[in-house]
């Protein structure tokens, strides 16, 4: 008791520097507040931020796995062959490539196979995208400085070997396209004929939410084969109505018609934002010439993915998952029921998420760092003040252990006395940056956000793709919306409820394609009671940090000598 009071005193006696080290120990408090609240508040964005909103992801295969084998192999066998390595300027074999990514498409017997095997799928649903060739009935929308080089493209349409993809179906970057002749869909042609399984196949179409003007969607079963629904513009290019009847043929035989009755027009998001076809380019490739279906259509018409027909249709699968962690149990499940290595599974949704993320992560690393500077200086400066106030109270130590009162009793005063000044510079601390944390850590987080705009917008103005591409038409902020939600099934619910900011616009098939990225802007780093918890740890590794430097003082001093000097 007798060290408690006496502690207690020197606190009170003492005040302008006990002041002084509660200023330092709050000003790291309230540092240490907003730090670890920043740091929390990132953790629970990245663990909570797709645990309640759906996911959607899709098998594809690995192309680049699967051309680096194929050159290993080749470099290996001509290495062996000729008893020495290669030339450096050797040509890539194209051949192997090829061959190595040919046949490697799944069929939809095969993804449904995997669907089955994992009951993490909360649902699934597919497109099949083929092309079409005009009539002389039927037309596709062209401008008049693309008509003949459409033309052009339709006639030769036969001699056209597929190797660029279709704009229709979702873009997969280097996910690879499934289904079709070499997982690519034939751009000839002059429409896109896009058929889905089901509605939210439809509601997810590739070229974005539409809305319907007359008419209704098709049905699924049989009985509305034929049926199929049309853009708003194809419709008054061509002067057709709900209950028309159209003619087209088959992209790489022309002698070869089908017959469909239209059912529905649509008003796509996309029609007066997106290029009505560029010289050399097909006219299947504007969203105004794609017609819509049922995958039962296709079928009848013999043009679905599992044809052995030139023009057999692009397959794209879609797994739904009612969240992140169950998208990571398929992951593991599909390998375990014996999906190739050769195979990835990917999601547009999470990769989308943690892109968002990427402004939060630098503010929790800024955050990281400025704690640890923040409790090395603070550290440094507190066991600094304790020395002083150890070598002003010599005397008093001296006549204290003098007296009688032991070295570990007088150790443990000082110890008490920094303990003491040290939880209320804490406490102190604690509540300022509970309150500033908030709005500190959004103002943070809006500069860190801002800064990746700059940057990004810099990177496009650096390599010259500030601008539209020639023959874009319309604002690529009207078509960011349509090519945001015909990515994925879910992207509008992937962001954070408090998000802003986009990616710039990335140039896409000639055209400015926005793809939009919704940064998280605000978080919720208040603070709870683990974070309370933290700080007090800290304060007692502060208080006997500094305690460390009286007790070895302490310990060193002889009371008599003491006495002797100050005689």
């Amino acid at each position: 008791m007798f060290v408690l009071n006496n502690a207690w005193n020197n606190v009170v006696r003492n005040k302008g520097r006990n002041i002084l080290i509660i200023i330092v120990v709050a000003i790291i408090a309230a540092a240490a507040t907003i730090g670890l609240a920043i740091r929390q508040a990132a953790q629970t964005a990245r663990d909570t931020g797709l645990s309640n909103t759906t996911v959607t992801a899709q098998i594809s295969v690995d192309r680049a796995k699967l051309m680096s084998e194929s050159q290993a192999s080749a470099s290996s066998s001509s290495t062996s062959s000729s008893g020495s390595s290669s030339s450096s300027d050797s040509k890539p074999d194209f051949e192997s490539m090829r061959s190595a990514l040919s046949d490697k498409q799944l069929s939809l017997s095969e993804y449904q196979k995997y669907a089955k095997a994992s009951s993490a799928v909360k649902s699934t649903y597919y497109t099949e995208t083929t092309s079409l060739a005009a009539t002389d009935s039927f037309q596709p929308v062209e401008s008049s400085e693309s008509s003949s080089d459409s033309s052009s493209s339709s006639d030769s349409s036969s001699a056209n070997t597929g190797n660029q993809p279709s704009a229709n179906a979702p873009d997969q970057g280097d996910q690879g396209s499934q289904g079709g002749k070499g997982g690519m869909v034939q751009q000839s042609g002059d429409f896109s004929l896009v058929g889905f399984s089901s509605d939210t196949a439809v509601e997810n179409a590739a070229n974005g939410s539409f809305t319907m003007t007359s008419g209704e969607v098709f049905g699924y079963t049989s009985s509305s084969d034929g049926d199929v629904i049309i853009s708003q513009s194809l419709a008054t290019f061509n002067n057709l109505k709900v209950g028309d009847t159209i003619s087209v043929a088959n992209a790489s035989d022309s002698s070869t018609t089908y017959k469909l009755t239209v059912v529905g027009i649509y008003k796509n998001t996309s029609d007066s934002s997106q290029t009505m076809g560029r010289p050399g380019s097909s006219t299947a490739a504007d969203p105004a010439n794609a017609i819509y279906t049922s995958v039962s259509t296709l079928k009848k018409l013999g043009l679905d993915s599992s044809s052995d027909s030139d023009s057999a249709a692009q397959l794209s699968f879609t797994y739904v998952f009612a969240n992140k962690d169950a998208y990571e149990t398929f992951v593991s499940d599909v390998k375990k029921a014996g999906l190739s290595s050769d195979y990835t599974v990917q999601s547009a949704d999470v990769e989308e998420y943690e892109q968002s993320l990427v402004p939060l992560d630098n503010l929790a690393k800024f955050a990281l760092t400025l704690l640890i500077i923040v409790l090395a200086v603070g550290a440094i400066v507190l066991v600094a003040l304790n020395l002083f106030n150890i070598r002003e109270r010599k005397y008093e130590i001296g006549v204290l252990t003098a007296i009688g009162v032991n070295k570990a009793k007088v150790t443990m005063q000082f110890v008490a006395e920094v303990f003491v000044v040290t939880m209320i510079g804490l406490a102190i601390g604690v509540a300022g940056g509970a309150v500033a944390s908030v709005p500190v850590s959004n103002q943070l987080l809006a500069s860190q956000v801002a800064s990746q705009q700059s940057q990004q917008a810099s990177q496009q103005q650096q390599f010259g793709r500030g601008m539209q591409a020639p023959g874009s038409s319309g604002s690529s902020g009207s078509s960011d919306s349509s090519s945001s939600s015909g990515s994925s099934g879910s992207s509008s619910n992937n962001a954070d409820t408090s998000t802003t900011g986009q990616a710039p616009a990335q140039p896409t098939g000639g055209k400015m394609m926005t793809r939009a990225v919704n940064y998280v802007s605000t978080v919720n780093a208040s603070v709870n009671l683990k974070i309370v918890g933290q700080l007090i740890l800290i304060g007692l590794a502060l208080t006997i940090l500094a305690s460390l430097a009286a007790v070895i003082v302490v310990m060193r001093y002889e009371p008599l000598q003491i006495l002797a000097d100050r005689s």
